[in-house]
């Protein structure tokens, strides 16, 4: 199995460069594995297509302004995108840069911003701030939105409450959750009043989420790692939807990879860790039903996870109906609902 397996083509003017005025005003594309239909809806309709004692699964991560721009100690640019803090004053950060720092090598944000390398490990580099100042804090006063590189503007103000789901509490990641950001306090209510339950696991998403995959053979593939938690609480909630004839319905490839990252022992067990669980097709689901996901990169191990669920050629055929109907595409774009 191939990446080139898993690409489609997509004319640039589909790719969202930013979010619709209204969260729920997304446009839903459902997929029904049962009958190979597909049928075009908006997320609005999304209570349609559930029933009572269903439980939907978010991702409860907040995205922290993890960009920041500032310039090495020679005068040379540098852009930082934190990936994973270790301790308050400091973590690993992806820096673009023209010629990598070494040990030693200072990194200057604003006057009370300025950080030491202190070791390389592949493409991270492990940074102190001066004077011990909190990482969190710096990024409050000095970091902006990491917007995904297909998004071809600067952040804004508005990124930084629209570049986040309504949910959002547990700080730390380097990109948004997409598939949560469809949902508003309104549809959510809908969804509860409907007996559709609501439940969080947290991952925080990595940098890496946007990385080509290097390797053209999947077997090749090693994934980068993220971080996360799923509580006893849900495991036995879950236990309890799929005991009286419920489905899991995962909130987006994060929701989905936690859950079933907790579930590689062969049952869903409480877990709190890094996962590098690849997803792709031939891949036995323990946990998870049925996916609520955005549209996803060619030959992206995203998409490679959809195509798990639903079947390869069923998804591509799928995001060939979406372009001919004008989808918006990826993180600010519209949705897609795998039928559990």
């Amino acid at each position: 199995m191939r990446k080139q397996d898993f690409d489609y083509q997509l004319p640039h003017d589909l790719i969202a460069q930013a979010p619709l005025p209204e969260r729920s005003a997304s446009r839903l594309l459902v997929l029904d594995r049962a009958t190979q239909s597909i049928r075009d809806s908006s997320m609005r309709a999304l209570p349609d297509f559930l029933r009572p004692g269903d439980l939907l699964v978010f991702n409860d991560t907040r995205v922290w302004p993890a960009r920041l721009l500032g310039r090495k100690a020679s005068g040379g640019a540098v852009e930082m995108l934190l990936e994973r803090l270790v301790a308050t004053d400091r973590g690993w950060f992806h820096l673009g840069v023209s010629k990598k720092p070494k040990a030693g090598g200072r990194i200057i944000v604003a006057d009370d911003c300025e950080f030491e390398v202190i070791e390389r490990d592949g493409p991270l580099f492990l940074l102190r701030s001066v004077d011990g100042a909190e990482i969190q804090g710096l990024l409050a006063r000095h970091g902006h939105i990491p917007l995904p590189p297909y998004i071809e503007r600067n952040d804004d103000a508005s990124d930084r409450e629209r570049y986040q789901t309504v949910f959002a509490r547990d700080p730390g990641s380097a990109a948004a959750p997409t598939a949560g950001l469809h949902f508003d306090a309104e549809l959510l209510m809908q969804l509860q009043q409907r007996g559709i339950g609501i439940d969080y696991v947290t991952l925080h998403v990595g940098a890496g989420t946007f990385q080509n995959l290097r390797e053209d053979d999947l077997d090749q593939v090693v994934l980068h790692r993220e971080w996360c938690r799923l509580s006893p609480e849900l495991v036995a909630r879950i236990a309890a939807t799929k005991a009286a004839g419920g489905r899991v319905i995962a909130v987006g490839t994060t929701a989905t990879r936690t859950l079933e990252s907790a579930a590689r022992s062969g049952t869903l067990q409480p877990f709190a860790g890094d996962t590098q669980l690849f997803i792709r097709p031939g891949y036995e689901f323990r946990v998870v039903d049925g996916l609520i996901t955005n549209f996803h990169l060619p030959q992206s191990s995203l998409l490679m996870l959809v195509c798990a669920l639903a079947g390869t050629e069923f998804v591509l055929d799928a995001y060939r109906h979406a372009v001919a109907e004008r989808y918006r595409f990826f993180s600010y774009g519209d949705a897609c609902l795998i039928c559990p």
